[in-house]
């Protein structure tokens, strides 16, 4: 039931070359490719040498949707679908990369020419045609432009030096392997995880956290209580990689796949009547909010439902999806003050599925392991010990502005606490959704600076399934009597179910 079988391309892993298709959510992103000339090429060795060591590029563009925080809400579907082409017109761009090598070895000027400069012109008309979206709807124009031109930027390795903008993405080079041989790629044509993205949980030290926004918003004082809804663990496989919040409209909006609890009516082209009249898996029949998250995979070759799938194989995410054991849904409160109710339909994304190439201001999870969950970390997957879980834990913003259910960047409308644990100014106190997801992994090994087994969230390909792109996703349908009943438990201090 509700699996996404509708998508199909050839998967990355099948590919010519041990590269990857990016592309990402917004219109924005990093595409890379390895030219490794295979050993089987007929070229001769000076060429086969000339791809292994100077056949790697990859094209950073600007992540427009971010850069969208003001856009009339009667343009945003149109806005949406346009993001949605500057994403594929990214993928293009890559795929002319993959089929071009040779072209590229003998004309230095070849990327520019047949490459950047057709894809800076695609981008120039899909950047007016948001501008006319957001005039028509009364929007003010935008010098959207200066966003057309993408970078080329060579690079020897996939990761160090291309995470956008010179943000710190860390050591990203797969262990510090040369030119010689392509990165391993778990299977998946898209290089990743890495040994360096793993940490045994006995070396994190405890409170040692390094993101502090998704910390938990309530204490000893203010609104103490919580309310727990129980939705299961995705029993009905209700699984596809659209994204009803950032893209809607647009099949595929998330190139990656998604587990669902909760509304069983979550498509990209879900109205909110849609959402209102859906069926869900919460045992309290009032709540049909939708609450979702990327898989987690463990890339053991397994040939999953989506492994020739767009959000699946086709776009770099392989192996066996494993479901979630527990998936606790909690509402709790604000350290210095009552809560106020959610507004239905409200809209709110933890995290970034960019983080890698946008750097860290959105980053919010967290990974542990059962019995070791005073020790979080964001930036790595955890090595469990034998009896230990692994644990994602997300805490979504609690500020609400009072006014909108989403924004244009669907970041505006809510806020994380301030460190006193008080809304920012203009905001007012509402539940903080935590999720907390327990799983049962094979624990990966590290040997010689090579990871085996490993698992890790789905993501696009350019984030090379790092840990700090993990993320989470909520939008609220409960109906008005449980919602106050939620309000209530927590401004009086109960702990309900």
């Amino acid at each position: 039931m509700g699996r996404n079988t509708r998508k199909r391309r050839t998967p990355l892993a099948t590919k010519v070359i041990a590269g990857a298709a990016a592309l990402a959510i917004g219109g924005g992103g990093l595409v890379w490719a390895n030219f490794y000339a295979s050993a089987h090429e007929k070229n001769g060795g000076h060429n086969a040498t000339k791809s292994g060591q100077a056949r790697v590029a990859t094209i950073n563009c600007p992540d427009v949707g971010q850069k969208l925080t003001k856009v009339p809400r009667k343009a945003r579907w149109g806005v949406a679908r346009e993001l949605a082409r500057l994403d594929r017109q990214i993928t293009e761009a890559y795929s002319r990369l993959a089929e071009t090598r040779q072209a590229q070895a003998g004309d230095a000027g070849y990327v520019d020419n047949a490459i950047l400069g057709p894809l800076k012109d695609k981008r120039r008309a899909t950047l007016d045609r948001i501008n006319i979206n957001i005039k028509r709807a009364g929007g003010q124009e935008r010098d959207l432009g200066r966003f057309a031109r993408c970078q080329g930027v060579p690079a020897e390795q996939p990761g160090g030096g291309m995470n956008g903008g010179g943000q710190d993405g860390g050591n990203q080079d797969g262990g510090g392997q040369g030119n010689e041989q392509p990165p391993a790629d778990n299977g998946n044509g898209a290089a990743g995880p890495f040994a360096e993205d793993f940490v045994d949980i006995n070396d994190v030290q405890p409170n040692s956290r390094d993101l502090q926004n998704g910390l938990a918003a309530n204490g000893d004082t203010g609104s103490t209580g919580s309310f727990t809804t129980k939705c299961g663990v995705n029993e009905n496989n209700l699984f596809n990689s659209d994204n009803i919040i950032v893209a809607p409209g647009v099949d595929n909006g998330a190139h990656h796949t998604h587990d669902y609890v909760g509304n069983q009516s979550n498509t990209a082209f879900a109205s909110d009547d849609d959402l209102n009249n859906a069926q869900t898996t919460c045992q309290n029949q009032g709540d049909k909010s939708t609450y979702y998250w990327p898989v987690l995979r463990l890339q053991d070759g397994t040939q999953e439902f989506d492994a020739n799938d767009l959000g699946g194989g086709a776009e770099g995410n392989v192996g066996k999806i494993l479901k979630a054991q527990q998936a606790e849904i909690k509402f709790v409160g604000n350290r210095t003050s009552d809560v106020v109710a959610m507004p239905k339909f409200i809209r709110i994304i933890t995290g970034d599925a960019k983080a890698f190439t946008n750097g860290l201001a959105n980053a919010n999870t967290s990974f542990s392991c059962t019995g070791f969950e005073d020790r979080q970390v964001t930036d790595k997957y955890v090595i469990c010990p034998e009896g230990s879980q692994v644990v994602r834990t997300s805490n979504f913003q609690s500020c609400w502005d009072g006014q909108n259910i989403d924004s244009a960047n669907h970041r505006d409308h809510v806020a994380f606490v301030q460190p006193d644990g008080s809304c920012p100014q203009g905001f007012q106190a509402i539940p903080q959704l935590q999720v907390r997801l327990v799983y049962d992994v094979p624990a990966p090994t590290v040997e010689n600076g090579q990871v085996k087994n490993p698992y890790a969230v789905d993501g696009f390909p350019e984030q090379l399934h790092k840990p700090i792109t993990d993320h989470n996703d909520f939008i609220n349908v409960m109906d008005e009597d449980l919602m106050n009943q939620v309000v209530q438990c927590i401004n009086s201090g109960q702990d309900c179910e």
